[in-house]
């Protein structure tokens, strides 16, 4: 559980997501699996205040209003899903699409824009996927991320927009699970132990992003979103 949240942490002050596709790896091996998607949701959530405080001069709070707009309306989507299905079904797409991405990305296609597009409706309706995505299992990263690569934004500019995103997706994402019975007393031991590792890792993933190249980030995360993906993909089968 330690070496998850760590691991996760890392990952998520390096990249300014992915504690979802980390921890899941770890977590569901050794935890009752009621507990995981909301102590993955609080996990992350800590590890996003984190970077907020560490990187709050490089966010771009007016530039993530496209992509928070319609992440907003979807977190309540995602929470009700949470309550009426499994998650195996739409954890084994996200890790499907997640692998095929990420092995046409690394063929070199489709090719990111050559300039980055002003933002629009297509920005809110990746948003509201991405926060149905993030109340139901703490995944509100990954559709973000994966549309910002293509729209060519250099490694800085994603995590300008993506993160903030994240961070309050996340936060509503928490008071969901709140209102629904989710966040109870079991939970909060988990997350009480769990949470001075993801500090730890998420320290020392921001100190790392700030000394890589936009290519390396690149690279990193298309490596992270692979593993991920085969991880994610593995479980829901």
């Amino acid at each position: 559980m330690a070496a998850g949240a760590t691991a996760a942490g890392f990952i998520n002050g390096f990249a300014g997501f992915g504690t979802a596709l980390v921890a899941s790896g770890f977590w569901f091996l050794v935890l009752p699996a009621h507990i995981v998607p909301p102590l993955i949701i609080i996990s992350a959530l800590v590890g996003q205040l984190i970077g907020l405080l560490k990187l709050s001069v490089e966010l771009n709070w007016r530039k993530s209003s496209y992509l928070l707009s319609g992440g907003i309306l979807g977190v309540p989507f995602g929470a009700a899903i949470l309550t009426l299905m499994e998650p195996t079904l739409v954890k084994t797409i996200i890790g499907g699409f997640l692998v095929v991405y990420t092995l046409l990305q690394f063929a070199g296609w489709p090719r990111p824009a050559a300039s980055a597009s002003p933002e629009g409706m297509a920005d809110r309706a990746v948003g509201f996927a991405s926060g149905v995505l993030g109340g139901f299992a703490g995944l509100s990263g990954v559709l973000p991320l994966v549309w910002l690569q293509l729209r060519g934004f250099s490694a800085r500019q994603q995590r300008a927009r993506y993160q903030p995103f994240n961070l309050l997706v996340l936060a509503f994402a928490s008071v969901a699970m709140l209102v629904i019975g989710k966040l109870d007393s079991e939970l909060m031991i988990y997350a009480a132990i769990s949470a001075p590792f993801t500090v730890i890792g998420t320290l020392f993933g921001v100190r790392a992003f700030r000394g890589v190249s936009d290519a390396r980030f690149r690279q990193a995360v298309l490596f992270l979103l692979l593993i991920s993906g085969a991880i994610i993909l593995a479980q829901g089968v």
